[in-house]
């Protein structure tokens, strides 16, 4: 039993085998698993909410006039201390690199660490398990310096993971709010007309698009908090664009920056930027539809036409052979 199973593992047939099934079943759940997502408008607004209360305590805490308590440090971490020791936060992390786990929703201290944690172990892990395949288990009919240059490609692709996992984290996130933000913009118009104030707009309306969009509910919930406890208002508006990223967010709050600074109507506003996301939502649509037959036309001539020539001339051929 094990002699066969090291005689599988050995035999690169096998692991092409192997890894093609896994890629199938990677293909199966990530096409089912959108059916069996739950909720998860209850823990984004529990994360919300504990952000907020994480505002209120840091802006309590700054205007007390006693500054000489001392807050009891909690114990660090493997992670922090691997980060600490090897000064990774200097050499692999910058502006660029705060922004992005910003933009994919880790706002939280220790995912910095996380993230710098996994791009220093995950490459030394694959690394060391490409060597030990390549070189101990697999029967790879390759030249020492081949097999090196694996063995480095796979260390490299590791290295890099961690930036594909966030990159990809961040475009589902903005694609989420990209899709949800003129149906908001649409609930904040109608409150602020009503009369209510933009705090409770803000909050109106998380509540109303969590279930289309729990990101952006999460993200109006924040400023809803920051609007109520920071000193400067436009500072609120100004985090919101820099926690989603997408241009339509920039351009609402740039106009209620404006609107807060020079005293004009806001419902105006919030009306002309209404009509230019609902545009923008329709002509990014028409786009995708006008991309449809070209991208469309390989996977017709590969898999449609070879079908239906079999369909249509297969019986005449059936025929000719059996007169012959």
């Amino acid at each position: 039993m094990i002699s066969d199973l090291a005689a599988m593992v050995a035999d690169p047939q096998a692991m092409i085998a192997i890894f093609t099934a896994i890629a199938v079943f990677a293909t199966i759940v990530t096409v089912t698993m959108p059916m069996l997502k739950s909720d998860e408008l209850t823990s984004r607004m529990k994360t919300a909410a504990l952000e907020r209360d994480k505002i209120r305590a840091r802006e309590r805490a700054r205007l007390t006039v006693e500054k000489n308590v001392k807050l009891r440090q909690e114990s660090d971490g493997i992670m922090v201390s691997l980060v600490n020791k090897l000064n990774l936060k200097k050499t692999l992390a910058d502006e660029k690199t705060f922004m992005n786990l910003k933009l994919a929703g880790y706002r939280k201290q220790s995912h910095i660490y996380v993230f710098l944690f996994f791009r220093v172990v995950l490459p030394l892990i694959m690394l060391v398990a490409s060597a030990i395949y390549v070189f101990g288990i697999s029967n790879m009919e390759y030249t020492f310096m081949i097999k090196v240059l694996i063995v480095l490609l796979v260390g490299y692709g590791g290295f890099y993971a961690p930036n594909m996992y966030i990159s990809n984290v961040i475009s589902k996130r903005q694609l989420s709010i990209r899709r949800a933000w003129p149906d908001s913009m649409d609930l904040m118009l109608i409150c602020v007309e009503s009369g209510m104030s933009i705090e409770a707009a803000f909050n109106k309306v998380s509540l109303e698009i969590g279930l289309q969009s729990p990101a952006l509910a999460e993200e109006l919930v924040l400023t809803t908090a920051e609007l109520s406890y920071l000193q400067e208002r436009r500072d609120a508006y100004q985090n919101l664009a820099e926690r989603t990223g997408i241009d339509g967010v920039k351009s609402v709050c740039m106009a209620l920056i404006q609107a807060e600074r020079y005293g004009t109507p806001i419902a105006s506003a919030l009306r002309v930027l209404s009509k230019e996301s609902r545009d923008m939502r329709m002509a990014e649509a028409e786009k995708k539809a006008a991309a449809l037959p070209p991208k469309l036309t390989v996977p017709m001539i590969v898999f449609f036409l070879p079908v239906l020539f079999a369909v249509i001339m297969g019986p005449a051929m059936i025929q000719i052979f059996a007169l012959e």
